[in-house]
C-alpha cells in the first residue's frame, strides 16, 4: 500500500479509466426502453437513479473483490464495473416498454448473478469448452452487436430518427469532436491522459455542446444532494427470456473474469493465478450483480482496462483499487453527479460509444487470432457469425416464434454463442492438422491466426 498521497489519485485514476464505460450502458438501457432523454420526461430521475445504483454498486463489488467476505473475492486489485456484453440481451427485452418494463432486467439480473456465483464452484472445468474461437466470436459479436447504437446516438438518437435533426451537422460535428480528441490523447499522450482519453475526448465534446446551446443543466439543480440506495426501486419481474439471457450471458462474464485475474497476477506479480483467486473473483463477480439486481443498477463485470492499467503503472495494491471503490460509492450516492452525467447530449455520448463498442470488436478479432484457422474452425466460425449477426440483423426471419425465444434467438450473441460451443464439442478434431480447402477468394487458412493466399 503507497502513502496515501500517493494512493489516493492513483485510486481516483482507476476510477477514470472506467468511468464512462460504467455509466454508459444505464444510459443505453434507458434510452431503449424509451426514456430518460430531455428532462421534461417524467421517467427522467429513473435514469438518474440507475446511473446511480451503476456507480455505487461498481463500488460495492469492487470491495467485494479487494477486501473480500470469506470465499467471496478474489483479494486482489480487481477494478468492478457495468458490463458492455449484456446490452444486446436487455435492449430487446425492455426496447420501447418504459420504465415497467426494467423490473424484468432486474429478475433477471439477480437469478444470473446467482448463477453466476454457483460457477465458481466449477469454472475451472468449463474453460475447456470456451476456447479462443469461441470467446473471440463472442466478444467480436458483442461489438458487432453495439455498433448500430453509437452511429443512432451520433446521428441524433433513436427518438430523432425520421426527423430533419437526425444526421445533422451539428449532431456529428458533436461527436466527431469525441472522437478526433480520443484518437489523439490516446495515440499522442502518455501516462493518464492516455488511460483517460475516452473520458477527456466526451469532456471535449461536452464543451462544445455547451458553446453550441445544445447541454440543458436545469436537471442537476433539481436533482438532490444526497441520496441512500432504494432496495427494490424497479421492482422485481422474472420471465424466461430473462433468466435464460441473463444465465447464458454470465457464462461468458465468467470466462472474462478469469482472463482477467490472470492478467493481474501475470502482469502485477510476474505469476498464474491460483485455483482459489479464480474461484473466488468468479463468486464476488455474480454476488456483485446480484445486488445489482436488488438495488436497481445493471450487471457486473471486472474491467479489462484496469487490468492494463496496473501493468502499466506496475502498482499492484488491492489498498489502491479499495480508495477507488470508495470514491465511486460516494459519486453514487450524490444524485447530482448523476444529473451532470445525464445532461450530455446523445451525440456526444455517441462519439464515445463509437469509440468504445468499436475497441470491443476489436478485442474480438485480436483474440480470434489465437485461434488455428484451419477448415473445422473457419466452418465453426461462419456459421456461428452468420446466423447470431443474420437474425439480429433481420428479427422478421423468425417472427413465426413464440415472443420469449424471439428475444433470445434475435439478440445475435446467445444464437452465436450457443452454436459456436456446440460445434466445437461435437465436430471432429482429426481435420486439425490438414490443409484448409480453398475457399471463395481463394483465401485459406493456414497458421495460427493467418489467412494467407494460395
Amino acid at each position: 500500500m503507497p502513502p496515501l498521497t500517493k494512493a489516493i489519485p492513483l485510486g481516483i485514476q482507476h476510477v477514470l479509466a472506467m468511468f464512462v464505460a460504467n455509466v454508459t450502458p444505464a444510459i443505453i438501457v434507458c434510452g431503449a426502453a424509451g426514456f430518460g432523454f430531455g428532462s421534461n420526461s417524467p421517467d427522467f430521475p429513473q435514469m438518474i437513479y440507475m446511473i446511480q445504483m451503476c456507480m455505487f454498486v461498481a463500488g460495492v463489488a469492487t470491495l467485494f473483490q479487494t477486501i473480500g467476505i470469506g470465499p467471496v473475492g478474489a483479494r486482489l486489485p480487481i477494478v468492478q464495473g457495468t458490463s458492455f456484453a449484456f446490452i444486446p440481451i436487455m435492449v430487446p427485452l425492455v426496447a420501447g416498454k418504459g420504465v415497467d418494463a426494467i423490473a424484468v432486467l432486474m429478475g433477471g439480473i439477480l437469478v444470473g448473478g446467482l448463477f453466476h456465483a454457483v460457477l465458481g464452484l466449477f469454472i475451472g472445468r468449463l474453460r475447456f469448452a470456451l476456447p479462443p474461437l469461441v470467446t473471440g466470436l463472442v466478444v467480436t459479436m458483442i461489438g458487432l452487436a453495439l455498433v448500430r447504437v453509437g452511429i443512432q446516438y451520433a446521428a441524433g438518437g433513436v427518438p430523432a430518427i425520421g426527423t430533419p435533426a437526425y444526421g445533422s451537422g451539428i449532431s456529428w460535428l458533436m461527436a466527431a469532436t469525441v472522437i478526433f480528441v480520443t484518437l489523439g490523447l490516446k495515440f499522442f499522450a502518455r501516462g493518464m491522459l492516455s488511460v483517460s482519453a475516452v473520458l477527456l475526448g466526451l469532456l471535449a465534446g461536452y464543451a462544445l455542446a455547451f458553446a453550441l446551446g445544445q447541454v440543458n443543466l436545469g436537471n442537476i439543480g433539481r436533482a438532490a444532494n444526497f441520496a441512500f440506495p432504494n432496495p427494490l426501486h424497479f421492482g422485481l419481474e422474472f420471465t424466461f427470456a430473462s433468466i435464460i439471457g441473463f444465465c447464458a450471458m454470465a457464462f461468458v462474464s465468467a470466462v472474462e473474469t478469469v482472463g482477467d485475474v490472470s492478467g493481474i497476477t501475470k502482469g502485477g506479480a510476474g505469476r498464474e493465478a491460483t485455483d482459489k483467486e479464480i474461484q473466488g473473483a468468479t463468486y464476488a463477480d455474480g454476488l456483485g450483480t446480484a445486488v445489482s439486481g436488488l438495488f436497481g443498477a445493471l450487471p457486473n463485470t471486472s474491467f479489462s482496462q484496469n487490468v492494463g492499467l496496473i501493468a502499466m503503472t506496475g502498482v499492484m495494491s488491492r489498498g489502491v483499487v479499495t480508495i477507488g471503490a470508495i470514491f465511486l460509492i460516494a459519486c453514487g450516492l450524490l444524485p447530482k453527479v448523476g444529473a451532470v452525467i445525464s445532461s450530455i447530449p446523445i451525440q456526444v455520448l455517441g462519439g464515445g460509444v463509437i469509440v468504445m463498442f468499436g475497441m470491443v470488436t476489436a478485442a474480438g478479432i485480436s483474440m480470434l487470432s489465437d485461434v488455428h484457422w484451419n477448415r473445422r474452425n473457419m466452418v465453426i466460425f461462419a456459421v456461428a457469425i452468420s446466423l447470431g449477426l443474420g437474425l439480429q440483423l433481420e428479427p422478421g426471419a423468425l417472427q413465426h416464434l413464440p415472443e420469449t425465444v424471439l428475444v433470445l434467438a434475435t439478440s445475435g450473441i446467445l444464437p452465436a454463442a450457443v452454436i459456436a460451443i456446440f460445434l466445437n464439442l461435437v465436430l471432429p478434431q482429426t481435420l486439425a492438422n490438414e490443409a484448409t480447402e480453398e475457399v471463395s477468394g481463394g483465401m485459406a487458412g493456414k497458421g495460427t491466426g493467418s489467412l494467407k493466399q494460395e
